[in-house]
Order: C-alpha cells, then structure tokens, then sequence
C-alpha cells in the first residue's frame, strides 16, 4: 500500500446500487463482474506487448476466483511455500516464487512447484543453485536498482539499506553465472512513469551482464487497470526491451487484478461521544484493514459527502488505535446501520487476524450483471480457536 491511496476518492461504481443488507457483517464482497474487467485489461497488454503477466497472491489470493484468473493470465507469482502450493492447486500456469529468504527444509518442496525461483541474495542462490538445475528450472536473483521510486520508506525496496534484493553496484559476472533471469521490484501502486524512470537508471548497469539474460522480471506495483495508467507507453516500452536484448518479460500485478473490485461491509454497534460523534463498528482496522495503521491511510466510504453529520468510525478491539477515519454522512447514524469502504480486495483480504477474538469477515461473491450472490466462506469460534493451540 502506499499513500498513494490516502489521496484516492475510490469509485463506488456498481456497488454505489449494492444493498449491504444482503450479507452478514463484516464481510468482504466481490465483484466477479470488476475483477473480470481487470484481468480483461491485463490480458489485452500481455497479449499485445508479449509480455508474461502473473497474479501476485500475495495481494489478492481469493481461489474461488483462481477459474477466471486462469482464463485470462499465464500464471501467479508467490512468496513462498504456502503461496506456491495454492499456485500450483488452484491457479495453473507458470509458478514463479520469490522470497527474502528460503529455508533448507521448504526449498525441496518449492522448487517442485515452481517454474522459477528467484533467490534474493548470490549466497541463497548458491546455496540451492544445484538443487534448481537437477530439477530443471529457471533460476533468478532479484536486484536493488538502487533508485528509488517509492512515496514512504517502508513500501520502497530501494530504500536505503533495503534487505530486498542485490545492490545492481555489487553485480558481477560471477554473482550472475548460472543466473536465467534478472528481477526487480521497485514501485506500489503507481503508474508507468516511474518505471521508466527506473528504467532509464538501471539499463546503463545492466548492460554488461545482459549476454545469456533469458528473461527480465518487472515485479509488482504496476496499477496498469486504472484509468489514467499509460498501457501503451507501456507496451511499447515492453516490445523494445524484447527487441533489443532478446528476453522474455515478466509482469506480477498485484493490486492491479483486484483494483476497485472489492468492498467491506459493516455494522454500526454503538454512537458514543468523546469531544466528537465517535461510532464503534464490527469492522476492526487493526484485524480487518491493518494497512490502514501501518500504511497508514484512509480508505473511501460509500456515500460520503463533504458536509453532514460527521463521525470517527473505529473498530470494537481494545487498541486505542483501532480508528479507521472520519467520515462524514447526510444523516445522522442509527445503531445496526450499515457502511461500506471501498477498494478493499486486494491486500485487505490477505492480511486479516483475530486479535482479541475479532471473527474475521466473511467472504461474498456478487456477480454486478445477474445480481446472482454467493456466500463463500463464513468464520467461526473454530477458526479462532484452532489457529492458536
């Protein structure tokens, strides 16, 4: 996440008719009918640039969906052992895993569900190398372009003393022996323009170690389903960079697969006031939404408005900090009213927890053609209970 979406307003589009009292709260609900949208996009600059476009589970790893997702991309990327094994299941296609570190009694089994296996550091790679060409796959080494793109430390790989990759000035003909393929990830949820920037900074360096290169790996951060993103600034960048070097070109869109997809319903249980209107909901920032504390920001609401009745909407755990925002209605609250925040599928859905015994909300699948709804997955007092002992 970055800050990026601090500023976004969010676009209700067809949720704006949705009725939130069809589902049980919290609950995430998904628009199959948005999500087919992006891959429709996605598929279409992979399609016309050549480029090798994968679905990063760790942003959005919802596997009823994994049918529609293979329709249209040549696999998923993954982040370690767990990922690859719901890749290798569920989605199909090329598997390609990255992790900062892999560990000797996973790497086995890792390497049997991947196509490619991207090390992070020359000693991973050498370490395992040997293990990966008797099993016949591609191996990589992420690299640290050492430019930096990023709007906040935390979300910047290229962050000064990053453990995210190898220095691009530290590369050698040695490091890179035996190496297939070069990978970077550098942005979070931004355009084409940076990019290319990078781009621009690191091409001079690669340069040297380009002979034998197979493929190249752009990573994630590309929001190439929004409206304003620059597809064909990118697909032309992609065909001359294949022209030019002769490689394959990797794209792992994360956000992008389930951008403006997805929201999080909730319920009012309580109007207290402390120096301001507050409203006490069963939606938890810190067990439902934690990027909005660790990002931070302030994810949109439906309806909205700019003057009205306002209230600072907070979770029901004991962290003072559980507070998702102020937001501001046309009409005063009722206790069991109904809300709903915007965009909340990708990233949201993969990192919930139960602190305090929060139950995690449920998962829906809303189709915004037919209005056909399906409750795919609902938690209970087991899942809470068999997590910890």
């Amino acid at each position: 996440m970055s800050d990026m979406m601090a500023t976004q307003a969010g676009d209700p589009g067809a949720f704006r008719n949705f009725d939130l009292n069809r589902v049980p709260t919290p609950a995430f609900v998904v628009d199959e009918i948005a999500i087919e949208r992006n891959l429709t996009i996605l598929a279409d600059v992979a399609e016309q640039s050549g480029a090798h476009v994968l679905a990063a589970l760790k942003a959005f790893s919802m596997y009823s969906i994994a049918p529609l997702i293979r329709q249209h991309l040549g696999g998923t990327c993954a982040s370690g052992l767990y990922e690859a094994r719901l890749a290798r299941e569920e989605f199909g296609g090329e598997v390609v895993t990255f992790c900062a570190g892999y560990k000797s009694s996973e790497i086995d089994d890792i390497i049997s569900l991947s196509d490619h296996i991207i090390f992070n550091s020359p000693s991973q790679k050498n370490r395992y190398i040997a293990k990966c060409q008797t099993a016949g796959k591609q191996v990589g080494l992420r690299i640290n372009p050492e430019h930096s793109e990023g709007e906040i430390a935390k979300y910047d790989p290229c962050a000064p003393c990053s453990r995210l990759g190898t220095p691009v000035s530290q590369l050698t003909h040695e490091i890179l022996e035996s190496i297939d393929g070069l990978h970077m990830h550098t942005l979070c949820e931004q355009g084409f323009e940076p990019l290319a920037r990078t781009w621009t900074a690191v091409e001079p360096k690669l340069a040297p170690f380009m002979e034998g290169i197979k493929w190249l790996n752009f990573g994630g951060g590309h929001h190439i389903t929004r409206d304003d993103y620059d597809r064909e600034a990118l697909i032309s960048f992609i065909k001359d960079i294949r022209a030019k070097y002769g490689v394959d070109v990797y794209l792992e869109p994360g956000e992008a697969v389930a951008l403006d997809a997805g929201i999080l319903v909730g319920e009012v249980l309580d109007l207290p006031k402390n120096g301001m209107n507050l409203a006490i909901t069963d939606i938890s920032a810190t067990c439902h939404m934690p990027d909005v504390i660790e990002a931070p920001y302030r994810p949109a609401m439906i309806n909205e408005v700019k003057v009205g009745h306002t209230y600072r909407f907070g979770g029901p755990s004991c962290l003072a900090g559980d507070v998702i925002g102020d937001y501001t209605l046309d009409h005063p609250l009722e206790c069991g009213d109904r809300f709903a925040f915007l965009d909340q599928a990708h990233y949201s859905m993969v990192k919930t927890n139960t602190f305090n015994g929060v139950p995690l909300p449920s998962i829906v699948l809303w189709n915004s053609v037919t209005d056909n709804l399906r409750i795919v997955r609902q938690f209970g007092y087991d899942d809470f209970k068999e997590r910890l002992s």
